[in-house]
């Protein structure tokens, strides 16, 4: 069964640090970008940190750049993402999504084409 598959994640204090894995060795389906997406209690969906093949560099929700740092292993089909700093507003459901994004696509936009595939989620909760 294609799937991926979110590890890593937890409770922390403010100011600690998690790393979330997400295994894509059994997601087969065509993907150039793969991408970490949160929902926070009450809130809607948002991408964090993003790469795409077709872009230079990683894309970072505003909040979390310069805390978190996203990675990938193309031989293990896997990504990563290292949060450090963590606040109490990081507190959320955490997904790792894969996707296919057309030339001259945003990047942003990747886990929200008809191609997407979303894992299904991990909690992190920061307490302060």
């Amino acid at each position: 069964q294609d799937r991926l598959a979110e590890s890593g994640g937890g409770s922390v204090q403010a100011g600690g640090s998690l790393r979330l894995s997400c295994d894509g060795s059994r997601y087969n389906f065509r993907r150039n970008c793969m991408a970490w997406w949160r929902q926070g209690p009450g809130e809607e969906r948002e991408a964090v940190a993003i790469m795409y093949s077709g872009h230079g560099s990683a894309y970072y929700t505003d909040s979390v750049k310069g805390r978190f740092t996203i990675s990938q292993d193309n031989a293990k089909k896997s990504v990563y993402l290292q949060m450090n700093n963590l606040k109490p507003e990081d507190t959320a459901m955490y997904f790792c999504v894969a996707d296919f994004l057309a030339s001259n696509t945003e990047v942003t936009e990747c886990g929200q084409t008809n191609l997407k595939y979303w894992g299904q989620g991990i909690q992190v909760t920061v307490s302060s």
